[in-house]
């Protein structure tokens, strides 16, 4: 069992940063690889980024890529979310969600634990 707690979302002006933080709870956080999903009003859940056990590797979706950073610290079992050049079209729930899957998962389904969502509102 693995508990998730995002924090560091609020409201920023659009080409604004926020870094969006999420703890996890257990002993095992380095046997998980870590996500980072969002959700608009009306709108599916999406993949945002995802990030290797070990940190070494990091995959983001289009939209985000060269704006987000995915990153994590295994010591404070932690993953973050650096966000920059935010767009009002960024704005969404942002949750963070474990994998004990070995391959890069982009999809909701290949994730087994998730955190309680934490929001982000861009305004233009």
């Amino acid at each position: 069992q693995v508990l998730l707690l995002e924090a560091g979302g609020g409201l920023v002006q659009a080409g604004g940063s926020l870094r969006l933080s999420c703890a996890a709870s257990g002993r095992t956080f380095s046997s998980y690889a870590m996500g980072w999903f969002r959700q608009a009003p009306g709108k599916e859940r999406e993949f945002v980024a995802t990030i290797s056990r070990n940190g070494a590797v990091a995959y983001y979706d289009d939209s985000v890529k060269g704006r987000f950073t995915i990153s994590r610290d295994n010591a404070k079992n932690t993953v973050y979310l650096q966000m920059n050049s935010l767009k009002p079209e960024d704005t969404a729930v942002y949750y963070c969600a474990a994998t004990s899957r070995i391959t890069r998962v982009v999809v909701r389904e290949g994730y087994d634990y998730w955190g309680q969502g934490t929001q982000v509102t861009v305004s233009s």
